[in-house]
């Protein structure tokens, strides 16, 4: 199939909020111009970059528009994005560090939406190239080779995974997004999630396609793991209907560490004893988190891997 002339997929729009794109943008742009499939419009809510990113965008025939970083919240401006572009049934949201893998991502995305159950779907997050075992890890767990279906039948099964959605590559039906009140304006993170929740709940389905794939991964110190999941306890707490509609998500994580041990005694068992010091601090930071609101403003912020979050929310 040649790339040479992209199709545009007239119905599909996609947003992407940038903040300091650095090389990273850089590889987004490089991955989105090799796509075969292409949105009629890719719209970038830039919060304030100085390095280029901003330009870089506008060169690529993006439409760009500017908030303060101070203004950026990841429901909100999400929710902005959305509201720009109400015109097209689909959007599809991707960060700024998550590049395209395949030429046909953006089009097995949008064939998903053919079936009228599916109020929104999520593509497969890869590795990136280099990417540690840790971080690999988390990906192939998350985002397996098979596709698969969550909906309100599926709760018993699946549990709080019924719920989980992407912020990173994730495509919604506008107006089941609007039947469900769109995206909350203030939560630390968590916004897919939310949006996932609420979908389900009001009876659509959600597609996991394994088939539409972006590399997009992370390699976290041992501090960020724990003030990654401070925040995850926070939203836990902040979404608290979704450990009563869902069940609470402690089942799920200890399934990740069952599965992160496995993988990582095959693959690095020297790094066994790091793993468990990880799984130790993200279980504090999580409790902490869900108790955030017994604690000062000023602790949660040095705790939190969002930190301007709390300058003026919670």
């Amino acid at each position: 199939m040649s790339l040479s002339a992209p199709t545009t997929l007239s119905d599909v729009a996609v947003m992407v909020p940038t903040y300091q794109g650095g090389q990273d943008w850089l590889q987004w742009i490089d991955h989105y111009q090799r796509l075969r499939y292409r949105p009629a419009e890719v719209l970038v809510i830039d919060s304030g970059s100085h390095d280029g990113t901003a330009e870089a965008a506008r060169a690529a025939g993006f439409t760009v528009q500017h908030i303060d970083s101070r203004d950026f919240n990841h429901g909100a401006t999400r929710q902005q994005g959305a509201d720009c572009l109400q015109r097209y049934p689909f959007v599809v949201y991707l960060t700024q560090d998550a590049w395209f893998a395949n030429p046909e991502a953006l089009w097995h995305l949008r064939q998903t939406f053919n079936d009228p159950s599916v109020g929104a779907a999520y593509g497969r997050q890869l590795p990136r190239p280099g990417a540690g075992v840790l971080g690999a890890h988390a990906r192939l767990f998350n985002y397996p080779a098979t596709s698969r279906r969550q909906s309100r039948a599926s709760i018993p099964q699946q549990g709080i995974k019924a719920s989980f959605m992407s912020n990173s590559f994730a495509a919604y039906r506008q107006s089941a997004l609007r039947e469900v009140g769109g995206f909350p304006a203030q939560i630390i993170l968590g916004e897919d999630a939310w949006v996932g929740g609420r979908l389900v709940l009001a009876g659509h389905d959600i597609a996991y396609c394994a088939e539409a794939q972006v590399f997009h991964s992370h390699d976290y110190s041992l501090w960020q793991e724990m003030s990654r999941y401070f925040d995850i306890g926070v939203f836990h707490q902040q979404a608290a209907w979704l450990k009563r509609e869902f069940g609470a998500a402690e089942g799920e994580g200890a399934r990740f560490v069952r599965s992160e041990w496995a993988y990582l005694w095959q693959h690095q068992a020297w790094r066994l004893p790091e793993a468990a010091a990880r799984t130790v601090l993200k279980y504090i930071g999580y409790r902490l988190g869900q108790s955030y609101q017994r604690l000062p403003r000023s602790l949660c912020q040095r705790l939190s891997m969002h930190r301007r979050f709390w300058s003026s929310n919670a």
